[in-house]
């Protein structure tokens, strides 16, 4: 039962390693591009497997959320509330943090740090799945050049 657990960990880590294979960013307003080989829920709905931008307000004072689009900035998948989080070490890439309830439910977007940063986004999810989040099993991926 443990070699399973310890084999569906490692499968699941090498899944997301594969889904962010390059982020390219622009410091003023984050602007981050990130491809997902399978579908990835945020609040408030899922996203279909393919690249997208995560993109701040040019208005600082609106940093608490991200502008979504798709991969040539044609299609406005919606704004999406967040808090900062924190970190111990700054990477040289974007990292994100991923949650997993279930093999039947797409994995949740939990966080989001740019490069370099130490504070980063915690995507803002309802009360009681935030919870639930929280009890789930955690990656970061750390998207690479």
């Amino acid at each position: 039962m443990k070699v399973v657990r310890t084999i569906s960990s490692i499968a699941f880590l090498l899944a997301f390693l594969m889904v962010l294979p390059a982020a390219r960013a622009d410091q003023s307003n984050q602007a981050t591009k990130v491809t997902f080989n399978q579908s990835v829920q945020i609040p408030g709905r899922v996203l279909a497997a393919g690249t997208y931008w995560f993109i701040l307000p040019e208005n600082i004072t609106e940093h608490n959320q991200v502008r979504i689009y798709n991969a040539d900035q044609t299609v406005f998948y919606g704004t999406v509330l967040m808090i900062n989080a924190e970190r111990r070490e700054p990477t040289g890439t974007s990292a994100f943090t991923f949650a997993t309830q279930d093999s039947a439910q797409p994995q949740s977007l939990i966080s989001w740090f740019y490069p370099g940063d130490k504070t980063g986004h915690e995507f803002v999810y309802p009360k009681q799945l935030s919870k639930e989040l929280a009890k789930a099993k955690q990656v970061t991926v750390v998207a690479g050049d």
